[in-house]
This record gives structure tokens, sequence and C-alpha cells, in this order.
């Protein structure tokens, strides 16, 4: 599974309706409208690289109010969730 974490750049008066378009868009779990230098933050997740080009480049780029994007692929997770289980593994209750 691919991970890629879309920073969105939009029009500031269109925020909550560029949100609920990306949030429909297949491959896209999550969007987050954030403080800072950009307007909204995507998470897309999917199989192939092929999809993620098409749903970054073909669907969130251009729905309309997206002004931006910019894209980071994510090679490794890291969270406490996955810290507790590696560390409990073989270790009895």
């Amino acid at each position: 599974m691919l991970t890629a974490i879309v920073h969105i750049d939009c029009d500031a008066a269109a925020i909550p309706e560029v949100a609920a378009q990306i949030a429909e868009i297949e491959g896209v779990s999550e969007v987050y409208s954030v403080t800072g230098e950009v307007d909204l933050i995507a998470l897309v997740r999917v199989r192939e690289h092929e999809t993620l080009a098409d749903v970054i480049a073909s669907r969130v780029s251009k729905v309309p109010g997206v002004l931006r994007t910019q894209t980071y692929i994510a090679f490794r997770a890291y969270s406490r969730h996955d810290l507790e289980e590696a560390f409990a593994l073989g270790l009895e209750d």
C-alpha cells in the first residue's frame, strides 16, 4: 500500500466545499483543514504508483478551487501503536 500526504492550497472562500469534494475521491482516505502554510492536507492510500498519479494529478488537482498541490510519498510509518506492538512481541501480560 502506498501512502501520500498531499498539501493543498485552495481558494480560501471554498475550503469546506473543496475538502468535501476531495474526500469523495476514491483513494483519498482523509482530508484535514489545517492551520499553517497550506489550507488542506489529504491522505491518499492506493496500491499502485499509476493509481497514485491518477488520483492526485488527474482528480485532486482538478477539483474546482484547488490552486496548487504538493505531494509527499511516505516510506515508512511510525506510531505509538506500532511501537507498543513491536515491543510487546513475545511478552506475556
